[in-house]
């Protein structure tokens, strides 16, 4: 892992505020004043900082009132807000069962909304002017809100879930110079993580980084490592539907538009929409492109690379502004995509290389939601960088019960890549990082057909959903916990799960069988 950390120039080291649930409730219509101080970004980041060093896992439930008042406020003041029904337990196993249209549930919404109203007031706000977003399906909204009293009521409430400061990751930098960084350490930084021009990679060697396959396509140095090639002899993902929810896909390339379908890719369809708020479909960051590529880029006649499922079905969504879940909108747009993907049939396999080290209650609603619906979904482990940094293992989501974690490892097997997370969450492994050169798998660039590389538990997940497609595709009556049973006995560590690398990379010939 890298030794920056964005931390180290933001949060300074403070004792853990305890949390503290069990305040009176507020008079009705009664507004307390605001604190006259509001905690500075450096304070509240120290909180986050001492439960990630503690339990390597930030939820705002973990502080008090007042520090997640003033993170909202230290943000732009946006506040999302999960309800339930009066009586309702149990929820994530439930919530994609449930009408927030019916009678108990817009009770409940209009309660919530009433207790805000009522300590919000001396603004003059209505419920039009606070609430900034709805979601369709699940029971959450967002608000403008900045008074404490609010806060404090929301917690207080049995109809609440949660509340939390939508945005304060996009907002939290606080002016230092990062450890080991030559300058300041802007917001800019993090909302480009990730993101480049996807350029081909002229360094590539033919029968080191790739060899020529039929009809007239590069396979990627990794694929013989894990058994790819021979597992398609057996399956090449044929009617498996996967989504990938990421950055969006480039409109310049064709191999991923308009020549999806040449070559031995036949047959298959691709789909691109956008989810993130005013987005369009195209690919803005690059990576996105990438993971499309990783996963489902045809075995064609142009010399491109192919992917590992070059005929599956792929469904591309642009649902976030980079890799970095940073902002209130980003928490919109993949939650929106997971309850997309969950209620489209025809999608059997959700892929997301994307990540944050805030728990954002939406996101866990809309994961539980495809989950239930018997998606089967896979997320990055992490990656290190500024943000991330080695202070952590396994990053949120990939570390919820409902999803398997994937991380990247060396031709060494059991040595992560230098950059990848690793943790007792970890599910699988792939194989993505030479020894020696460090070369990374290849994927598809922005436009053309030269390839680029691209490394990190980014591919790694892109590839193993991948490789669940042609698992999937040769036995298509399983339900997902079978499909996993089949990588799990096919996987290099089975039957004992390493408690850093779970059960290890899968032996795709084998997970498919005869």
């Amino acid at each position: 892992m890298k030794n920056s950390n964005f931390f180290a120039a933001c949060i300074l080291v403070a004792v853990v505020v305890s949390c503290n649930r069990q305040e009176a409730p507020l008079n009705p219509g009664r507004v307390q004043e605001n604190p006259k101080e509001v905690m500075p970004k450096s304070a509240i980041n120290a909180l986050v900082n001492e439960q990630l060093r503690q339990n390597s896992r930030f939820n705002w439930k973990m502080v008090d009132d007042k520090a997640l008042w003033s993170a909202l406020v230290q943000g732009d003041s946006v506040l999302a807000v999960g309800y339930q029904a009066a009586g309702v337990s149990n929820l994530e196993a439930t919530i994609d069962k449930i009408d927030i249209h019916s009678e108990s549930w817009t009770t409940a919404r209009q309660n919530v909304l009433n207790l805000i109203l009522d300590n919000e007031k001396a603004t003059g706000a209505s419920v039009k002017s606070l609430i900034t977003y709805e979601a369709s399906k699940l029971p959450v909204f967002y608000v403008k809100a900045s008074h404490l009293s609010t806060v404090k009521a929301l917690r207080a409430s049995g109809l609440v879930r949660y509340a939390e400061p939508s945005s304060y990751a996009k907002y939290m930098n606080d002016g230092q110079l990062a450890k080991g960084r030559s300058g300041p350490f802007t917001e800019s930084n993090l909302l480009t993580f990730g993101c480049d021009a996807n350029l081909p990679k002229p360094s590539l060697v033919e029968g080191s980084d790739y060899v020529n396959i039929t009809p007239g396509a590069k396979q990627s140095w990794n694929y013989v490592l894990q058994g790819i090639p021979q597992a398609w002899t057996q399956s090449t993902g044929s009617n498996v539907k996967v989504m990938l929810i990421d950055t969006g896909v480039s409109p310049d390339q064709a191999n991923l538009g308009s020549a999806f379908n040449q070559g031995v890719s036949s047959g298959r369809t691709i789909e691109k929409i956008a989810t993130y708020p005013g987005g369009t479909p195209a690919d803005v960051c690059g990576h996105g492109t990438k993971m499309a590529g990783v996963i489902a880029a045809p075995r064609g006649v142009n010399g491109s690379s192919a992917g590992i499922a070059y005929n599956c079905n792929l469904l591309t969504v642009h649902a976030a502004e980079n890799v970095v879940i940073l902002s209130s909108e980003s928490t919109q747009g993949i939650s929106d995509a997971y309850v997309l993907g969950g209620d489209n049939a025809a999608v059997k396999i959700i892929s997301m290389s994307m990540g944050t080290i805030f728990e954002a209650g939406q996101i866990t609603d809309a994961v539980n939601y495809a989950s239930n619906k018997g998606k089967l979904l896979f997320c990055a482990a992490g990656t290190s960088n500024s943000f991330f940094g080695p202070l952590l293992g396994v990053v949120y989501p990939a570390y919820l019960p409902s999803v398997l974690a994937v991380t990247g490892v060396t031709e060494s097997i059991t040595t992560a890549c230098e950059d990848c997370h690793t943790g007792s969450q970890v599910a699988f492994t792939v194989i993505m990082e030479k020894n020696g050169t460090r070369r990374n798998p290849l994927t598809t660039t922005a436009t053309g057909n030269d390839p680029n590389t691209v490394g990190g538990s980014s591919v790694a997940t892109a590839s193993a959903a991948g490789i669940a497609a042609l698992v999937w595709s040769k036995y298509p009556s399983y339900p997902k916990d079978s499909i996993v049973a089949r990588m799990k006995r096919a996987a290099s560590n089975y039957p004992n799960r390493n408690s850093k690398l779970g059960w290890g990379y899968v032996n795709v010939a084998q997970a498919v069988g005869n």
